[in-house]
């Protein structure tokens, strides 16, 4: 039977890293399921689903610590509860934010949906300069799910006050798939 695991995995950017992660991974019998990678300055950072039997588990320890002795910091997780059987019938939103960077836009963005029990998805932000200005411009791309009993005017109005607030523009409109 095959087990999921999340694994995390930070160092510093350089050519081979994806490889050198998935061959441990395949050593292994681990199948990548779903995966985020980027380069953050000049970092690399992975966050990974992994379906990998389970009497490969305990043995896949060595296959981290030979990433470590690599000099990357590595962490893996079991995964709990499946995403269906947790969130079933909650709707998928899409939340775009746009304006003039500063401090706590995220952090009054994502406070705002946990007090109203909507949970995040998954979110891309990002910095770049304004063509003209040279102005910092903030951008945030989040997807969400909605409780299947939370009203969507309840709680879509109020973002419209948090946007106001930080004097940024946010945009939600229905996702069709998750």
């Amino acid at each position: 039977m095959r087990k999921n695991i999340v694994l995390t995995l930070t160092g510093t950017d350089r050519v081979g890293i994806v490889d050198s992660v998935t061959e441990v991974l395949t050593k292994y019998d681990g199948n990548v399921e779903t995966s985020r990678m980027a380069r953050l300055g000049g970092e690399f950072a992975m966050l990974m689903l992994v379906s990998m039997p389970e009497d490969q588990l305990a043995v896949f320890a060595d296959g981290v610590e030979s990433l470590q002795q690599k000099g990357f910091q590595v962490t893996t997780r079991r995964t709990g509860q499946s995403y269906e059987q947790r969130y079933a019938g909650w709707l998928p939103y899409q939340i775009e934010v746009h304006g003039a960077d500063h401090e706590g836009i995220v952090h009054r963005v994502a406070h705002y949906l946990t007090e109203h029990g909507i949970n995040i998805e998954s979110m891309d932000t990002g910095i770049v300069s304004a063509p003209m200005s040279g102005t910092l411009f903030f951008s945030m791309n989040a997807v969400v799910l909605v409780p299947p009993d939370m009203s969507t005017e309840d709680w879509q109005s109020d973002l419209d006050d948090v946007a106001d607030n930080l004097n940024v523009e946010i945009k939600v409109s229905a996702k069709k798939d998750k």
